[in-house]
């Protein structure tokens, strides 16, 4: 009979049930089995410079492919790398399967390399977690780990593979492969609720939409654009629901970024959320106390979590929005939509006016307009920081789902994320520009991963928003205690170009506007991961720095 390793198997599962084609990792001799299987059966492995980023890119591998992501770490020290990406990916639902080296089960409680119980560790930021001990059986957790991931609201899934498994050879015939299965099962909203909830949208004077990532994991794109284009709702997509519907649809207003949303809140008769935590980025229900809640989402127990919804609706995005269909009317809000945009745009007329001059130092949401003027609405956009994000947020706009993302803004709040979703989006998107728009201070989390880039060839293009200092910590100190107090909050100015250079990438300083579209052409242009380093105005405060510091002040 013909022999497999179980590290081999792992590999043949993946590649021939779930069709895996990439995997985000970093060698380790407990995994090395595992590492030759991929070379067997021809599954790309993209290995990176720390294990945070492998979490991280497997996290934005599962949005821009909507699959779930992998990643594969090594036991003990590669695991504890790994877990501040396992739990932004936890906090944002997104499905990732995460294998992981082990001590041997031989040497349990002998003080073995890297003996650590990591399964007690990983439980509480996962949905599922177990360790395999049979050979045999490796193909059924791979199967368990990759339906529990994607079912109901998906999540991470945690897999330990002791090398008693990976190491050792059994019959191939011996094994039994489990076929694909991943069962969709939803709650599905009572009839009268669905009632209840059409009558509140049937009857509004001033609503509002806002999809989050629930939006985008349920794949409803024809769905939702029959509920908007029928009701004729103004609506904001974010987090992962971003391009669901594109951002040039006549009725969305990502162009006012979050100044859009926290300027349609406050007015709204009746908000309509789906598939969107009611979290500090929403300010829970301080932007609408007084609106009517339609409330979507797949996990029962979010309907009235921070604010009692008039009508919760439990389930899919998309099955209830389908669900609602018919029970909609067919309503013209548009001169609601005309006074909404009026509003916002008044809020950013100096912001626009910014866009649209040169200014010296650079002003940051000047460079974001500078970014578009080069690369257009046909790319993927990743901000990384916290001024950073806002100003991205605001200033970005792609026709792609997912083609804005700010993986930094979550509930975690996680800085490091922009360089690992570049790499992501180009390796998924390879024919469209990945551009990711960096604080200075974020960038130095990840920027190792620019020589993952250049051994992979992955042409990335990171623009450095270098304001010299952690910019929302420095502003918010200068507000609450001083700016002759500010402490930690200087970074100064370093050339960051130049290590990309050394690394073998593309690099470029630049400190005036008009250097930055040609300095970005050149980026291109050169075929190499690239760094635009650009100067920025360090005085710049932006609004959602003021709105963190309002928030804090209130604790008092």
């Amino acid at each position: 009979m013909a022999k497999i390793y179980g590290g081999h198997l792992v590999a043949k599962y993946m590649k021939e049930v779930e069709k895996v084609s990439i995997v985000f990792t970093i060698s380790g001799g407990h995994i090395e089995n595992i590492l030759d299987g991929f070379t067997q059966y021809k599954i790309r492995a993209i290995d990176v410079r720390h294990e945070q980023a492998a979490a991280m890119m497997a996290h934005a591998w599962s949005i821009y492919k909507n699959e779930p992501g992998v990643c594969l770490v090594t036991a003990g020290p590669g695991f504890t790398n790994s877990l501040t990406g396992v739990v932004n990916a936890y906090l944002d639902n997104a499905p990732v399967v995460v294998l992981c080296g082990r001590h041997p089960l031989r040497d349990d409680l002998k003080g073995a390399l890297q003996e650590m119980n990591q399964i007690d560790m990983i439980k509480p930021v996962t949905k599922w977690a177990a360790t395999c001990y049979d050979i045999k059986r490796i193909p059924e957790y791979l199967s368990i780990a990759f339906r529990q991931a994607t079912m109901g609201r998906p999540g991470p899934v945690f897999l330990e593979l002791p090398p008693d498994i990976l190491f050792t050879r059994t019959d191939v015939e011996k094994v039994v492969m489990p076929a694909r299965k991943h069962h969709k099962t939803y709650v599905h909203p009572d009839e009268s609720e669905l009632n209840e909830a059409a009558k509140i949208i049937n009857t509004a004077k001033q609503p509002m939409f806002i999809g989050g990532s629930g939006v985008g994991m349920s794949g409803c794109d024809a769905q939702l654009k029959s509920f908007i284009d029928k009701t004729g709702i103004p609506f904001a997509l974010v987090n992962n629901g971003r391009g669901v519907l594109p951002d040039t649809h006549p009725l969305c207003i990502n162009d006012g970024g979050f100044t859009g949303i926290m300027t349609g809140l406050p007015q709204a008769d009746v908000v309509v959320l789906a598939g969107i935590r009611l979290n500090w980025v929403m300010q829970a229900t301080k932007l609408f106390p007084n609106a009517q809640v339609v409330r979507i989402d797949i996990a029962p127990h979010e309907i009235d979590r921070n604010r009692t919804s008039e009508v919760g609706l439990a389930g899919d995005c998309g099955a209830v929005l389908q669900a609602l269909l018919d029970r909609v009317e067919a309503r013209d809000h548009g001169e609601w939509v005309k006074r909404l945009k009026t509003a916002y745009a008044a809020f950013m007329t100096t912001e626009r006016e910014k866009r649209a001059t040169p200014s010296d130092p650079i002003h940051p949401i000047r460079l974001v307009a500078r970014i578009m003027e080069a690369f257009g609405e046909d790319a993927y956009y990743v901000a990384d920081g916290g001024d950073t994000s806002y100003y991205g947020l605001a200033g970005f706009l792609s026709s792609h789902r997912g083609g804005v993302m700010i993986p930094a803004g979550g509930l975690l709040g996680c800085l490091g994320t922009g360089i690992p979703f570049a790499i992501a989006a180009k390796l998924a998107h390879p024919d469209k520009p990945a551009v990711v728009l960096n604080g200075d201070g974020s960038f130095g989390f990840n920027s190792m991963e620019f020589d993952t880039a250049v051994r992979h060839n992955i042409p990335i293009i990171c623009v450095v928003n270098n304001d010299c200092a952690w910019g929302m910590i420095k502003h918010s100190q200068e507000m609450s205690i001083g700016p002759e107090r500010c402490t930690c909050a200087e970074l100064g100015m370093r050339n960051y170009e130049k290590m990309v250079e050394g690394l073998g990438g593309y690099g470029e300083l630049v400190t005036q506007d008009d250097q930055i579209v040609p300095a970005l052409k050149r980026a291109v242009a050169s075929g190499k991961p690239a760094c635009i380093n650009v100067v920025t105005d360090p005085t710049v405060t932006s609004p959602a720095t003021v709105m963190f510091y309002q928030s804090f002040a209130e604790i008092e």
